[in-house]
């Protein structure tokens, strides 16, 4: 028995239970709660440091999610036999999780803080990652941290007509929408999630299914910090204040930064230099020897320019550059552009462009997943890249940061809704995305180019997508608020919203949405994603400038591909003895030949540089399979001699007994010069044994029958 529990309960709508436990586990961190489900349990905790750091002026937060592998009884591969460093689907759940709280911690609380969350157990009916918001808010809600909370993130999706909360694996694979959804009581505050092309009002309604759901669970949660006395927070104070160089700054400085931002500069590097200049000329009037506090010009100057950039837009109904807030910037693409790629495709929209190419690989390319509850195979995999020239920065190239992976996960999924289903596509496609311009919206350019270079490598897909950044800068005092289409990065960072939209022309396919201020209306969600559908279109127009559709054949040098399938029984055959047959087409035709049996039927994939290749083994493995027939006539080999007749292939792997009675109509004692080896001749199948299944053959039967003689 556990001491000292404190335990509440969930009850999901099919009557699932969750519980949230405290009390027994991890007690020296400030909070750490148990919540399961089924038999799925993960542990949550979350510890903060009492003071802040030395000019920190942000919250610096990190969250980690991790499977361990003994909860689902496995052991880890590779040399160490170890948990390692998270897996793109950990970093992702994390990021979610992340995502979620951040907006909900007091803007003046820049104490370190970290919050990590365990699989510890796991439940193949159950999938953990819809738990993790819960557990994190539970661990933050039990503890002394100072948080606005609580929240709670819950899975959506619609399965046969109908909203589901949290539903099982098998569920989720019949669902047409999901989405993971987090929210506070008052508000939704991150969304992330695929649909099939579903419309914006289905989009909505999942939403506030989602929420409804949320605020229950978020009422639990009060009633557990009630209930461990955990309803006063630490007190704090994290900020150095400054009022009068504040005051001194905002009357000296907010009309010069509100003159520059309506000067709407489209070149992202003259509006910086022009901001810049205003701070420096600030800096160079205070002299050397001032009273002020330095270490707040900067971020006082940050607040100040942010307030007039607002403010300007808020005012105006214009943007930094010069557009109207429901204008998309310039847009320009090519495809084909590099000469040896199976795809290839440049998109730029304003001073944000990607470089994106599609290659195709065979079976043997897959990238292989291991992880605690899930591992499989993956036919369908994007990489986004980041470099930091890209923003004109000099950084070290250290590999995909949480950025990248969560940009590449979201354009993958943009893109994989219309993908041809694996009867139609035998190929492993690897899309790469590298920006060599950011300056906003920089996935939903790889989503833009992913679709030109998948179009441009020849592969059918149901319908180009296009992808928009969404944003919004808005006044709680006063109720008013202006939506952006195709934010810029100056947007993003002084804005309120990252709402992030894919899908083709018929519907959503992705969304991703980040708030900064606590939630969001679901009327003003519905008018954004209604500008957001009318960008999208117009980029697809664009997009269909340069290329409406796949191209109708493979590019030359890409790798053909064929699909065919045989019985069961038939692969030992197409295999042959430790691999015998199949190394020896591959060897003689230069294709590559993988089969596997699936819904007991042999797959064979043939993979070939060209089509005389493609050709030749496809013609050996049909001759393999095909079923000999009685009464047909074939040409073969023979194979050996025997006293008694000869061993004939008479189709390939296939050899027959053509008995000596059957050589000739005429009586032969013995098989001396009669045949040779390696000769070819003609023979019909005139029965196959019903016990032993050997072929017998004959080959008299195909010449002319000489007439009897009479005896005198």
């Amino acid at each position: 028995m556990l001491p000292n529990v404190i335990s509440k309960s969930i009850v999901l709508e099919d009557g699932r239970e969750i519980i949230i436990e405290t009390g027994a586990l991890a007690k020296q961190a400030d909070g750490a709660v148990v919540v399961k489900m089924g038999k799925a349990m993960l542990l949550a905790t979350a510890v903060s440091r009492k003071e802040a750091n030395d000019g920190v002026d942000f919250l610096p937060m990190s969250v980690d999610y991790q499977e361990k592998f003994a909860s689902s009884g496995k052991i880890p591969g590779g040399f160490l036999k170890r948990e390692g460093r998270l897996s793109d689907y950990e970093i992702l759940i994390s990021r979610m999780v992340d995502r979620a709280l951040r907006p909900i911690f007091p803007d003046d609380y820049h104490a370190e803080t970290k919050v990590d969350i365990t699989l510890i157990s796991a439940d193949d009916e159950v999938l953990p990652d819809c738990l993790a918001g819960l557990a994190a808010s539970a661990a933050l809600a039990v503890s002394d941290i100072p948080f606005n909370g609580p929240i709670s993130e819950v899975r959506v999706a619609k399965i046969d007509g109908k909203l589901h909360i949290n539903p099982s694996p098998a569920q989720l694979e019949k669902a047409t929408l999901e989405l993971i959804v987090a929210g506070s009581l008052e508000f939704v505050l991150m969304v992330e999630g695929e649909g099939n092309e579903v419309s914006e009002d289905e989009m909505v309604e999942a939403l506030q299914f989602a929420h409804e759901e949320i605020k229950r669970h978020c009422q639990v949660q009060l009633e557990l910090t009630k209930a461990v006395g955990k309803e006063v927070k630490r007190e704090y104070a994290h900020e150095v204040s400054d009022e009068p160089l504040y005051e001194k700054m905002k009357a000296e400085l907010y009309d010069a930064c509100y003159q520059s931002v309506s000067l709407q500069i489209a070149d992202k590097s003259i509006r910086s230099e022009n901001i810049k200049a205003i701070k420096e000329g600030f800096i160079e009037s205070l002299g050397e020897e001032h009273e002020f506090e330095a270490s707040l010009i900067g971020p006082y100057f940050h607040k100040i320019h942010k307030e007039a950039a607002r403010n300007f837009t808020l005012k105006e109904k214009k943007r930094l550059d010069g557009r109207n807030p429901d204008e998309i910037r310039p847009i320009w693409s090519v495809v084909d552009y590099l000469p040896s790629a199976h795809g290839s495709a440049i998109f730029t929209r304003g001073e944000t462009q990607s470089l994106t190419t599609c290659t195709l690989g065979t079976k043997l390319d897959e990238q292989m997943v291991d992880g605690a509850v899930i591992s499989g195979y993956n036919k369908f995999f994007l990489h986004y890249n980041f470099p930091g020239f890209s923003t004109g920065e000099v950084k070290i190239n250290r590999g995909p940061g949480r950025r990248e992976v969560g940009h590449g996960n979201l354009a993958m999924r943009a893109l994989k809704k219309v993908l041809p289903s694996p009867d139609q596509n035998p190929y492993t496609i690897r899309i790469v995305s590298d920006i060599l311009e950011s300056n906003g919206s920089s996935s939903m350019a790889t989503v833009c180019a992913g679709s030109l270079a998948l179009m441009d490598a020849g592969i059918p897909i149901k319908a180009p997508v296009t992808g928009i950044a969404m944003g919004m800068i808005s006044d709680s005092k006063t109720g008013n608020y202006t939506i952006l289409s195709d934010i810029l990065g100056d947007e993003d960072h002084l804005g309120d919203m990252d709402f992030k939209v894919t899908g083709t022309a018929k519907g959503i396919t992705a969304c991703q949405m980040d708030l900064k201020v606590e939630g969001l209306d679901y009327s003003v969600l519905k008018e954004a994603l209604y500008q957001a559908r009318k960008g999208r279109l117009h980029i697809l127009d664009e997009i269909n400038k340069t290329l409406a559709e796949p191209r109708p054949e493979l590019k030359p040098h890409t790798p053909r591909s064929s699909m065919m399938s045989i019985p069961k029984e038939l692969i030992g055959a197409v295999i042959g003895p430790g691999g015998k047959v199949i190394q020896e087409i591959q060897k003689d035709t230069g294709a590559t030949i993988i089969i596997e049996e699936v819904d007991n039927m042999g797959k064979i994939n043939i993979f070939s540089n060209n089509q005389t290749s493609m050709d030749a083994a496809i013609s050996r493995i049909r001759g393999i399979v095909a079923m000999p027939e009685i009464g047909e006539t074939y040409t073969g080999k023979v194979k050996n001699i025997m006293p008694f007749g000869a061993f004939i292939e008479f189709m390939p792997g296939k050899d027959g007994l053509l008995h000596i009675s059957e050589i000739k109509w005429e009586r032969l004692e013995n098989m001396e010069g009669v045949l040779e080896p390696g000769e070819e001749i003609m023979v019909k199948l005139i029965d196959v044994d019903k016990k032993t299944g050997k072929f017998k053959l004959s080959r008299k039967v195909l010449l002319p029958k000489p007439e009897k003689s009479d005896k005198n």
